[in-house]
């Protein structure tokens, strides 16, 4: 399916290039704007003032997927003669299989059978190739809380070209993220502190988590651009979580998804009525919101995909609306950037 996604003018200095630690503001210290979905009326606030647009009895649903280290650096191998001594693999996402993910390996010639050795205890062997795809699907020698201990030790968060410092991969993490396997931080979240947190909860706003593991968006190929429902993730929903979404439904009160993730999961469930598995869900206009009744997001390129998920709470029109007033007002894009709470 063609993307809807809708396209307007972004100044590259509105790209935010550095954490707000690093710009001199607590991370719940970002500036908020709140769009009503019915009038599509904005407001323009700082995020540890949440509160003052949530009501009692409102639950918020966060992603505790935790940002693992996705770009590692190996000696590339064919029939055991030595191809490069150094090649970027860039983890795709994982998949069921233990010890498999799909990847991208800069350049994109490696074949069937090539071998990656990234350490003296870490190797991988490619044991597909995805088509067309610049993507390979490759099998680590370790698998678990080893692999990921490794790559800890090994590799690099992922950074795109308007980040322009290699920053620790402490900063690409929420505060309550715990379960390793996100490829890129599910951003949404990062402008939570514990504090603020605490602040709903004495208000009567409480919170739950979900699971799902965000995978590479862009493949350095513009040539190549997967449609959203290739784009294949897993996702994890516990019974508890559940349990208080549907008692906050039949009280009459909101569910807030905290970034596309949650909003993706949440509704794969609605739909498939498993509480885990792999979806490929594409939200527009047209899909009719079965669980979520707001979300709290970052600002998004423009023709990102996630724009056309904006449009199934508001329509194109107050929300191009309020990213022209984003843009006047110098909110900040991408994962170090500005809060939008749609609500």
């Amino acid at each position: 399916m063609v993307t809807e996604a809708l396209d307007f003018y972004l100044p590259n200095e509105l790209n935010a290039s550095s954490p707000p630690e690093k710009r001199g503001l607590r991370r719940d210290h970002v500036r908020l704007m709140v769009l009503n979905r019915a009038s599509g009326e904005s407001r323009h606030d700082r995020f540890f003032h949440l509160s003052n647009y949530l009501n009692p009895g409102d639950l918020i649903i966060l992603n505790n997927s935790r940002t693992i280290p996705a770009v590692l650096y190996a000696k590339w191998f064919r029939n055991h003669i030595l191809i490069t001594s150094k090649v970027e693999v860039r983890l795709a996402r994982m998949h069921r299989e233990e010890n498999t993910w799909d990847a991208l390996i800069v350049p994109t010639t490696a074949e069937i059978g090539d071998t990656l050795y990234f350490s003296s205890e870490l190797s991988a062997t490619v044991i597909n190739e995805k088509g067309d795809s610049p993507l390979r699907r490759i099998r680590f020698t370790k698998n678990g809380s080893e692999f990921f201990n490794l790559i800890y030790s090994l590799g690099e968060p992922v950074r795109y070209e308007y980040i322009n410092h290699p920053w620790d991969l402490d900063y690409y993490q929420t505060v309550f993220a715990s379960h390793p396997g996100s490829v890129e931080m599910p951003s949404a979240g990062r402008a939570f502190s514990w504090e603020l947190l605490f602040q709903l909860k004495s208000k009567n706003i409480q919170h739950e988590y979900i699971q799902l593991h965000t995978g590479l968006s862009y493949l350095l190929d513009d040539s190549w651009n997967p449609t959203p429902e290739e784009n294949k993730e897993e996702y994890q929903v516990s019974e508890q979580t559940m349990k208080r979404i549907l008692e906050t439904k039949a009280s009459g009160h909101r569910v807030i998804a905290v970034g596309t993730t949650v909003v993706r999961a949440l509704e794969s469930v609605a739909n498939s009525k498993k509480l885990s598995g792999v979806t490929n869900l594409y939200i527009t206009k047209h899909y009719p919101l079965k669980i979520v009744d707001g979300i709290l997001t970052g600002f998004h390129e423009p023709k990102a995909s996630h724009l056309d998920m904006l449009t199934a709470f508001v329509s194109e029109h107050h929300l191009l609306h309020a990213y022209d007033q984003a843009i006047k007002n110098r909110y900040l894009w991408h994962e170090f950037g500005d809060m939008n709470l749609i609500i």
